[in-house]
């Protein structure tokens, strides 16, 4: 396995890997409200392409055989002057994508792309990195604490 920096030649694998995770979100999703737009698959890879090309982020994907097997995106995105009234607004990463192909799950794949992130955030002065993860996510969620993450903020949802 390599992990390589994003080429825009590997795009259609991007492509297929958001939409493999956002079809993964749907079957675990209990309030039913994640779906997939007809122009999912065409469109969220170029949304969060962009967003990486503003915020001082990258694309890392890993290899194995030949075939891109995961992949990782990340951001340092901009604090708003309102934000230091508040915070002491340390420079902080934002994992924004992580997903790894099933077939090539629990083999230390998503452990490699998350330390390559790491990497680059602690290369570009960040102090701290942060990450949402779905609250249904479970596997993800035990994921990131093995990897020393814990929760600071919740978001609660209540339907009407």
């Amino acid at each position: 396995m390599k992990i390589i920096e994003y080429e825009s030649k590997y795009l259609e694998d991007v492509k297929d890997l958001l939409t493999e995770l956002e079809e993964y979100i749907i079957t675990i999703d209990k309030d039913e409200l994640d779906h997939i737009d007809p122009d999912y698959h065409e469109m969220m890879a170029l949304v969060d392409l962009q967003k990486i090309n503003e915020n001082e982020g990258k694309c890392f994907l890993a290899f194995d055989e030949g075939k891109v097997i995961g992949l990782i995106m990340g951001i340092i995105p901009p604090y708003d002057p309102y934000d230091y009234l508040d915070y002491k607004c340390p420079r902080r990463g934002l994992i924004t994508e992580l997903i790894v192909t099933a077939k090539t799950r629990n083999k230390g794949i998503g452990k490699a792309l998350i330390e390559k992130m790491e990497e680059y955030f602690k290369a570009n002065a960040c102090e701290y990195v942060l990450v949402d993860v779905f609250a249904y996510n479970e596997k993800a969620l035990n994921f990131y604490k093995q990897k020393g993450y814990h929760p600071r903020m919740y978001t609660n949802i209540k339907k009407l």
